[in-house]
């Protein structure tokens, strides 16, 4: 059964389908998930929206620039989820239990769009919809 399955936040970047390039981060479940091809997969704007900020504030845990990262996700065959009204409005919904405003997204999001969100982020777990730490 073919899953639509957002991967959640910037920690984990780069990712592909090929486990030679998988994050050494990636847990043996998240990489599982996303090395299915029966999963169609998608990442945020919102995603690389924090990874353009964090990158050129020049964080040392964000070596990922997100000018190759975009493209390479898309040919890696993620596809692009944009930011709408209608997901911003959605984390208004929203319960307040993480104030990180780019995790929000994620959950409004894949809430929205039907899709499984993986994440590392145990704050996310009280959220409602199918929200999997990985």
């Amino acid at each position: 059964m073919t899953k639509g399955v957002v991967v959640g936040g910037s920690g984990y970047w780069p990712w592909a389908r090929r486990p030679a390039i998988l994050s050494p981060r990636l847990s043996r479940r998240a990489a599982d998930l996303i090395e299915d091809p029966e999963n169609d997969l998608h990442f945020s704007v919102a995603s690389i929206w924090e990874t353009a900020i964090k990158f050129g504030l020049g964080r040392p845990d964000f070596h990922a620039d997100p000018r190759v990262l975009r493209p390479g996700l898309i040919a890696a065959g993620f596809r692009e989820i944009p930011v709408t009204a209608g997901h911003a409005l959605t984390v208004l919904d929203l319960p307040r239990l993480h104030s990180d405003p780019f995790d929000r997204m994620l959950v409004a999001q894949a809430r929205n769009e039907g899709l499984v969100l993986l994440t590392s982020d145990r704050l996310l777990d009280g959220y409602p919809g199918d929200i999997r730490r990985v």
